[in-house]
This record gives structure tokens, C-alpha cells and sequence, in this order.
């Protein structure tokens, strides 16, 4: 069975993620560490939802990693060849969860660059700007939700593609590299979710391009 897209997570976004998946008529595979989660994940989901546990190889041409920044790192890390020929998704945001001050990448680079430079396969940053509740209902306010993209121009369009067949807009802001200011940028929005001088922005905001 031919497999369009492999979600690695069972959390929020990985939920969010899947229900937009099968939204857009997709076949999916779910991945997870526990073999148990990610077949009961599967089951919620639908009964043509496959599951495995992540030390297997993806079957699907989209690998969407649902992880935070150092597990998506491991991840790719240990998959090697795996991943040859397959379009991974960077969805994390290396961000101090401490200070909500910071991101923890170096000047000059980006989690999704350090996740690039660690696999032969092609690394596309994409929903690192959309939280769970918005990315789940793929709208806010009635519009499609907006999806920033960045990466290699023919794989961002196939991920662009698939954003599209999942009813959201997506917006490809050009090479790999201008992830650094997707990252930058969604550090400021998540800090303002955690500001208590701005108590309704309680991770259900979304971002939204006019004009």
C-alpha cells in the first residue's frame, strides 16, 4: 500500500496534523515510540489509518515530524537512508520554553537548517506558525488558516500542494534559510501566549496575511 504522508507523533500537533492529513484525502501512516499509542491513535483517527512505532522505516513520501527541536534531531538522526528521497517536514520551534525570551539555535541558523544538515533527505519548514486548535479546524475567523513555507522550490511546492488539498492557504516565503525568520518570528507569538497582559491569546491565535 502506497503511502502519501507519515506523521512521527502522537501530540497536539501531531492530532492537528492528521486530522488535516485525512482532510485532504491522504492516505497516513502515524509513528510513534510506544507501538500500543500509536495503534490506539491510529484507531481514533480512522480504521485506514496505519501505525507503527518509529524505529521503523517511514512509509510515507511527506514525513511530517510532530516533535520538539532535539527529538526531531534524534529522529532524523537515526532513520539515515530511510529517509532517502522523502520530503520531511520541520514543524518545531527552538524556542527557551524557559524565558519564552530566546531561541535555542545558534546565530545564522535555524532548527530546521541543523535537522537538514543531519539527513540526505529534503527538509521543508512548514505549520512551525500555526498551534494546535486553529491548524485542527484549518481556519480562523471563517479563512483558511495561512501556512508559511520555506525550503527547495520543488518540494516546497509539493508541500504547498498538499496544504492546499488540506484547505489552507499556503504561503511559500522562499529557500530553506528563511526558516530562521519563521522561527524568529514565532518566538514572538508564543511569547505572547504566555504574557498575562494578554490573557486571551491562550494558544489559540493564528496568523493571517491581508491584502
Amino acid at each position: 500500500m502506497n503511502i502519501d504522508v507519515t506523521i512521527i507523533g502522537t501530540g497536539n500537533m501531531g492530532r492537528a496534523l492528521a486530522t488535516r492529513t485525512i482532510a485532504a484525502g491522504k492516505s497516513l501512516q502515524v509513528l510513534a515510540r510506544s507501538t500500543e499509542t500509536a495503534a490506539t491513535f491510529a484507531a481514533e483517527l480512522g480504521s485506514s489509518i496505519t501505525s507503527g512505532n518509529t524505529a521503523e522505516a517511514p512509509a510515507g513520501q511527506i514525513v511530517i515530524l510532530a516533535l520538539p527541536f532535539d527529538a526531531a534531531k534524534e529522529y532524523v538522526s537515526a532513520q539515515g537512508a530511510a529517509l532517502d528521497s522523502k520530503i520531511v517536514i520541520d514543524i518545531s520551534n527552538p524556542v527557551d520554553f524557559s524565558t519564552f525570551d530566546s531561541l535555542t539555535t545558534v546565530a545564522g541558523s535555524s532548527a530546521a537548517e541543523e535537522i537538514s544538515a543531519l539527513t540526505s533527505a529534503t527538509v521543508v519548514k512548514a505549520f512551525n506558525t500555526t498551534f494546535a486548535g486553529p491548524l485542527t479546524a484549518g481556519s480562523a475567523e471563517g479563512t483558511p488558516l495561512d501556512v508559511f513555507v520555506a525550503g527547495e522550490e520543488s518540494a516546497r511546492n509539493t508541500v504547498a500542494s498538499f496544504i492546499t488539498a488540506a484547505g489552507m492557504r499556503p504561503i511559500e516565503v522562499g529557500a530553506l534559510h528563511h526558516a530562521r525568520e519563521l522561527e524568529g518570528f514565532q518566538l514572538l507569538v508564543m511569547a505572547m501566549q504566555v504574557n498575562p497582559a494578554l490573557p486571551d491569546f491562550n494558544w489559540g491565535t493564528a496568523l493571517k496575511i491581508v491584502g
